[in-house]
């Protein structure tokens, strides 16, 4: 493989070639996966089906819902077949695929989050206003910009990554296709994509942070001057459970993207990364739910919409 245009396929070198530990890593990760799929797709349709739940913040909470469905679907079927196949190899194109679907979703989940705590603050901070403030066009606009910051950001980096030549090797020591430890096996200068790299998720890190930590502070200054212990405890219910996805969130990336290329350890990296697109996708729906006492109401109504209707198929 002289060049990049020469490489059809790369080997996915992760976690273990041990055969019975790969048929225990299969089992857990796909019951990770199917109780992702069941927390974020049931969030989206206790959103869309209770007429209560018909406001931005929870339009914004199951539009999150779907990035990280999508989010934890590019890597998880392709990681499970892997763990049952023995050649554990992905297409050139499919992995460009994988790391502009992983980057967009990751990128547009940032912004989304940013967007959650600016809807926060606007709600807290001059409820009355709220409808008009937070107007269809107003979060909508902010979804959609969120979507478009994502897709710009994975194409930058798609383009980037596959520009390079791949010549010395095309085993990847990942169970995905992600950005370190593709340019750990390029034969071209890699300087300018890490700088890249560095740059550009730190300058994202940096900016929807700073949108998080203000709208906060504000939101802070607002609870200090209540008078309802009630309005109190509501507030930081609330807020609480976003801080919690936000630092979770935040905290796995940066350790991720945000660091010198020569402190990479590809072991740690690994677990690292499933992390933030495995794991926390599966965390959000019970982050969100568990401490908000209007979902937990939905899904109380819900489960009794269908015990009704089971009782009544019964008994025909």
């Amino acid at each position: 493989m002289k060049n990049g245009t020469e490489v059809t396929i790369f080997v996915l070198k992760g976690f273990t070639d041990n055969l019975e530990l790969q048929i225990i890593l299969f089992f857990l990760f796909l019951a990770i996966y199917l109780f992702t799929l069941m927390g974020n797709l049931g969030l989206i349709v206790l959103v869309i089906g209770d007429s209560r739940l018909h406001n931005p913040m929870y339009y914004f909470l199951s539009v999150l819902s779907s990035v990280d469905a999508c989010f934890s679907s590019v890597v998880t079927p392709n990681m499970l077949v892997d763990f049952m196949s023995k050649s554990k190899v992905i297409s050139f194109l499919g992995c460009a695929t994988q790391i502009f679907l992983a980057t967009t979703f990751g990128t547009t989940e940032c912004f989304l989050l940013a967007a959650m705590a600016y809807d926060r603050y606007v709600a807290i901070y001059n409820p009355l206003l709220y409808p008009v403030s937070m107007s269809p066009t107003v979060y909508v606009a902010l979804i959609i910009a969120s979507y478009v910051c994502g897709i710009l950001h994975a194409t930058l980096h798609t383009v980037a990554t596959f520009s390079l030549s791949f010549c010395a090797s095309n085993e990847i020591k990942h169970v995905f296709c992600d950005i370190p430890p593709l340019l750990a096996i390029s034969c071209s200068d890699t300087h300018t994509n890490q700088l890249l790299l560095f740059y550009l998720v730190g300058s994202i890190e940096i900016v929807t942070i700073l949108i998080v930590l203000i709208s906060y502070g504000l939101i802070l200054v607002v609870i200090l001057r209540m008078h309802s212990a009630e309005g109190r405890r509501k507030v930081f219910s609330t807020c609480g459970s976003h801080l919690t996805g936000v630092s979770i969130f935040h905290g796995t990336l940066i350790f991720m993207y945000v660091r010198p290329s020569s402190s990479y350890t590809f072991d740690h990296d690994m677990i690292v990364s499933i992390f933030y697109t495995i794991v926390i996708p599966m965390l959000n729906p019970i982050i969100y739910s568990l401490r908000n006492k209007d979902v937990k109401e939905a899904m109380q109504k819900l489960f009794r919409k269908i015990i009704v209707y089971q009782e009544s198929k019964c008994s025909q």
